[in-house]
């Protein structure tokens, strides 16, 4: 297992819809597993292949340290195939760091995937749950939960990010 480098803002890569995965193999349940190790590393709750630079529809969530019931879910090709109610809460992102907004999605969703083993799976799901499953996803999308506020708001953010990037990457090249 391996730690990934994690894409942010304002990487393009970020912006790519990613390809459904064709086959479950031993490689895809090799990227599960740095995957894991990577979300765990960087104390998040979740994290789709797209912001370790894999442009397939995987994604991995574990919400136990946050909620209880959390369960680890391993996830090939999602979709949510129903959702209902509405919900505004403050969400992060590993690949917008330190920034936290307040984003409206539906409160209770229904999602199919593959598992890591290619068996179909369907889940009804609510509270944080749901939020990282649709987050998540809005990755495979090439969407970043920032796209949700108003261009001048995400305009603003995408600027500090590029900033901070440049400044950093001046400092490590002055070492």
């Amino acid at each position: 297992m391996a730690i990934l480098e994690i894409l942010t803002c304002p990487d393009k890569r970020l912006a790519i819809k990613s390809q459904p995965v064709e086959l479950v193999d031993e490689s895809l349940r090799s990227l599960f597993d740095d995957m894991i190790e990577t979300m765990y590393a960087a104390d998040g709750v979740g994290l789709a292949a797209p912001q370790v630079g894999v442009l397939s529809r995987v994604l991995v969530i574990d919400t136990s340290g946050v909620e209880e019931k959390g369960v680890l879910i391993k996830a090939v090709n999602p979709a949510i195939v129903a959702s209902s109610g509405k919900s505004t809460r403050e969400e992060g992102c590993l690949s917008v760091p330190e920034v936290h907004e307040e984003v409206s999605r539906p409160s209770e969703i229904t999602v199919r995937f593959l598992d890591q083993d290619g068996r179909p799976v369907e889940i009804a799901c609510d509270g944080l749950l749901a939020r990282v499953f649709q987050h998540e996803i809005d990755h495979l999308d090439g969407k970043l939960f920032i796209d949700y506020l108003s261009t001048l708001k995400r305009g603003l953010i995408k600027r500090r990010l590029t900033k901070a990037k440049l400044k950093a990457l001046r400092e490590s090249e002055e070492s």
